[in-house]
This record gives C-alpha cells, structure tokens and sequence, in this order.
C-alpha cells in the first residue's frame, strides 16, 4: 500500500513540523506567501486617504478633551478627578494615534497637511514629532530584527548580563516598564545611542535635521506653556488637568506598543542575518482586542496589516485584515475577545515580563529565553 504524501508535502511547505503522529505551527517558518498576494488581497478603497475623515476624527477627540477638562474645571471635586484623569490620558493616547497616521502618510496624501496635524497633536502631548517619526519609521522597516529594530527590542543575552541587578528588576517589572517611554525619547533603549531631541543624533540623517529642530522646538515651547499656566493658575490645577492624564497616556503608549510584539502565548521569533525579511519580520507582530477601547484609539490594535502596510488609513484596517486572513492562514493570530475594557491583557504583559528577559547573541532565528534567578526575585 502506498503511503499518501501530500498532507505531509502541504504541512511542510504551510509553516508546520511534525511532532510524532501530529503538526505543529512553526512561526519562523518562511511563509508560502509573497507579500504582494496580501496586498492584493486588500481592497482597493482600503487604500484611499480621505483628509476630510481623518480630520473628523482629529475633531471628535479634540471635542471630547476639551469637554472633559470643562467639566472638570467646573465640578471640580475628587470623584469627577479620579473618572476625570484615566479617561483623559486615553483621550491623550488616541490624540497620539492620529499623530502616529500622520507620520505614516496614512492621514492624507497631503504631506504638509501631514507635518502640521501631526506637529500640533504630538507636540500637544509632549511628543517630539519628527523624531519620533523617523525612528518609528525606523522600527516599522526592520519590525523583528533583533539588532536594527527599534521598538521594545529584545536585549541581547551579552548586553543584558551587562545590566546591574536593579536596572534588570524595574526593567521586567510591572508597573515600571510602562513608565519608560520619557526615557526612551530622551536616550532610547539599553545598547543604543541618541535622542529624539538632537538633530546631530545618530538616529537621523543630515537631510532630517532641520525638522527635528522643529519639532523639538514645538516640544519646548508646549513644555514653556504647561510651566507658564502652572504659574498663573497653580501647579495642583496643571498636575490635575495635564499632568496625571499625560502619565495614564504614556502608560497605555508602553502597554499597547509591548503587547504588539510580546506576550503571546506561542513564542515568536525574532531574527537577524539572512533570515530576516520584511514579511517574516512583520508576521511576528500581534492584534489585540481593546472592547470599548478600540473605536477610541483608532483601531490600533489591529497592527499586524497596519505593520505591513502602514500607508492603510486607521479606519480601513480592519476590513483589510479580513480580507487578508485568508491569504496569512495560520500567520495571523486572531486576538482574544476582550470583554468592554481590556483587563484580559494585564496577564500577558505580566507573563511576558517574567519571561522574556534576552535573546542568544548567536543565531539568525532566536526566541526569548528566561533569567531563572530574576523570575524567583519577582515572585517573591
């Protein structure tokens, strides 16, 4: 009797390994796909911009900010503060959000539209835009590459033996990692160089100087203006209004961008060398389900096409995603359900936090590996 081949020529060639009499999904697997078959996947008005839209919603979460800080103004009492303060920093973050579709040219086809929008919104919210624009360009051209991505990337095992012991605890326990995005736009991560702020700062070419200027004076300035009006109302008024907001903001910022490329609950690789492609690389990102929060922050969770395709507007995003499941087969992770707030995702950063410490300094396809010693420090 001949032996049937094709289902094991088929799991072979689809991602998975054999483990005895069954398959399993190997995630570092070269696809089968070509990246042009997702695109062509998506439908054509996915890729339309439509200022007039996107501005709309500019103009929904400026409404809903300055009606928040009214009331607040107005009622003034410690139960409106304690509502007050997490939903502003969410309104903050979703003002982020349509800053970041304007650094991908996902805004509109207008680029001064684009720079203006994007200025007025980041610096806003204390967010130098140029520099953030170019590195996050950075980090969505090599998404994966353990030594020239730029977002949450791995340490690897050489430099994080290197860290002294409480640099290793704040930087794997929660809540501190969630805190760090303010450092990381001043000195960036643990063995790498630059500002966001310094226009001769390795992160940049020459020819981006002049904006990054710009756009650190636009930071300066909003910086000067939350000093002025904490003198001439008083600074509990400012913490109240501004500062606390801004913190729950950087808060969902370090949240939202960690758990795109850590935490699931199957390891995903990242590499390095000739193993590394731009699709391969852009596979191991993650969607996530926000509830409530997802309208709110524009879709954002929805990242693994936004990741691909950056120049998708926010708002086609998950139809584009639909259309392309198809083609990613077992490449795409469907998000867990989230009940109306997302409090399902605090286990995974958690658990992520515990485990995914380094990276081997050797190989082209490597996943995260655990400090034994530091995991028993965090559970005592």
């Amino acid at each position: 009797m001949v032996k049937d081949t094709k289902p094991l020529a088929y799991a072979a060639n689809n991602g998975y390994q054999q483990k005895g009499s069954s398959f399993d999904f190997d995630p570092s697997a070269p696809p089968p796909f070509k990246i042009a078959e997702i695109r062509a996947s998506i439908p054509k008005h996915c890729w339309v911009k439509n200022p007039w839209r996107s501005l709309s919603y500019v103009l929904r979460d400026v409404l809903v900010i300055a009606a928040l800080v009214a009331a607040a103004i107005h009622f003034d009492n410690w139960l409106l503060w304690l509502i007050y303060c997490p939903i502003q920093g969410t309104m903050f973050w979703a003002l982020f959000v349509l800053g970041h579709d304007c650094g991908h040219g996902s805004f509109s086809d207008s680029p001064l539209l684009n720079s203006l929008v994007g200025h007025i919104l980041h610096s806003s919210i204390l967010v130098p835009y140029h520099g953030w624009r170019i590195s996050h360009r950075t980090h969505h051209q090599n998404h994966g590459h353990i030594e020239k991505d730029e977002s949450w990337v791995p340490l690897t095992e050489k430099i994080y033996k290197n860290l002294d012991s409480m640099t290793r605890l704040i930087r794997f326990t929660v809540p501190f990692p969630l805190f760090v995005y303010p450092i990381y736009l001043f000195s960036r991560s643990p063995g790498k160089e630059g500002s966001h702020f310094n226009p001769y700062s390795n992160l940049f070419p020459p020819s981006e100087r002049k904006g990054i200027a710009i756009s650190t004076l636009c930071w300066a300035t909003m910086f000067s203006l939350l000093i002025y009006l904490s003198f001439i109302t008083s600074p509990l008024l400012v913490l109240k209004l501004y500062g606390i907001p801004y913190w729950i903001f950087v808060m969902w910022l370090d949240f939202v961008t960690y758990l795109h490329h850590h935490g699931h609950h199957q390891k995903l690789p990242w590499y390095r060398g000739k193993e590394w492609s731009y699709l391969r690389g852009g596979l191991t990102t993650v969607d996530r389900d926000y509830g409530w929060i997802n309208n709110i922050h524009h879709d954002i969770g929805t990242h693994v096409i936004h990741h691909l395709f950056p120049q998708i507007p926010h708002y086609h995003l998950v139809e584009a995603t639909q259309a392309a499941k198809p083609v990613l087969g077992d490449y795409y992770r469907e998000p867990e359900r989230s009940a109306p707030l997302p409090f399902h995702l605090i286990k995974y950063l958690i658990q992520s936090m515990r485990q995914d410490h380094f990276v081997s300094d050797t190989g082209d396809v490597v996943y995260y590996q655990t400090d034994s010693l530091l995991l028993h420090s965090q559970r005592d």
